[in-house]
């Protein structure tokens, strides 16, 4: 049968491409937009200018929506397979790939767009970020580690946002970007326990196949490895009391979080997941706190 039979017509369409572009689901676009956000707040020492930041917010999410449809692109004849993913728009057919290639293309180009009106340093920056969200969803097949492709991915628009400000990537950044690493690895280890299971019988690889029955001490080792660069970045920073009581509520929320996923079971890996929303958020709130005028 002709898949394309089952696909919709007109705005009727519309939801598919929500759903491709995980725009009706905006935890990832978060978890991508606080970092980016540490990084605008802490290179400006306080609020960044309106442009810059227009221009970030904006790209955050035309990059994260590319990276769900190269994603799904990748995952194609595989999704159907997994429980959570088996009725998104490129399995079923409802969106065909050429129009998933389109999109992605379109998307990468409108983040491109705005880096433009920022300077050449960024512009060559961003080429990496490009190359990092297009190998990441391929890695699934060769190696165990595709969340440390993630998480690089999900950690460039820390030096870009430095490049953008200071025209420098200074040793601040790459801690920030190091600490988010680890971070993102290990909540999207939390995120692929939900999927374990099946991934063993579809042969899909990532950290929580890799870590088994260690997973949750090796989710706990890179939180606090997490906690410890962003203590040493706001070191350096000379961050203030805020900064370090949103460290301290980040540290609350992984303990949540362990709580959490001690039986392994899929929802609350799942809630688990999620509350990293929160851990990106308080730490935030601490640098903007801190660098809020007349705080000392």
């Amino acid at each position: 049968m002709d898949r394309s039979l089952m696909r919709p017509t007109g705005l009727a369409r519309l939801p598919d491409f929500l759903r491709l572009t995980r725009l009706d689901r905006p935890i990832g676009t978060w978890l991508l937009m606080w970092p980016t956000l540490w990084a605008l707040w802490t290179a400006a020492e306080g609020l960044p200018s309106r442009r810059l930041l227009l221009i970030f917010i904006a790209g955050v999410y035309l990059m994260r929506a590319a990276g769900c449809v190269i994603n799904d692109y990748a995952d194609r004849h595989v999704d159907g397979y997994v429980k959570r993913t088996l009725d998104r728009p490129l399995a079923t057919g409802r969106i065909s790939e050429g129009e998933a290639q389109a999109l992605f293309l379109m998307l990468v180009a409108g983040a491109f767009v705005l880096v433009l009106f920022t300077n050449l340093f960024t512009v060559l920056l961003s080429i990496g970020g490009v190359i990092l969200a297009f190998i990441y969803p391929f890695m699934k097949r060769y190696t165990h580690l595709p969340q440390l492709f993630l998480g690089a991915a999900f950690s460039w628009a820390i030096p870009m946002a430095y490049g953008a400000v200071l025209g420098h990537v200074p040793v601040e950044a790459w801690l920030l970007f190091a600490a988010n690493v680890m971070w993102t690895i290990a909540y999207d280890t939390q995120y692929a326990m939900v999927d374990r299971d099946d991934d063993l019988k579809v042969g899909i690889k990532s950290t929580a196949v890799l870590f088994g029955s260690a997973d949750r001490f090796m989710i706990g080792l890179l939180q606090i490895v997490t906690l410890l660069l962003l203590a040493w970045a706001g070191t350096r920073l000379a961050l203030g009391g805020f900064f370090w009581l949103g460290l301290l509520a980040m540290a609350a929320t992984f303990v949540w979080q362990h709580w959490l996923i001690r039986e392994r079971e899929r929802e609350s890996c799942f809630r688990a997941f999620l509350n990293n929303y929160w851990s990106g958020l308080l730490v935030f709130a601490g640098i903007a706190l801190s660098l809020w005028p007349g705080v000392q």
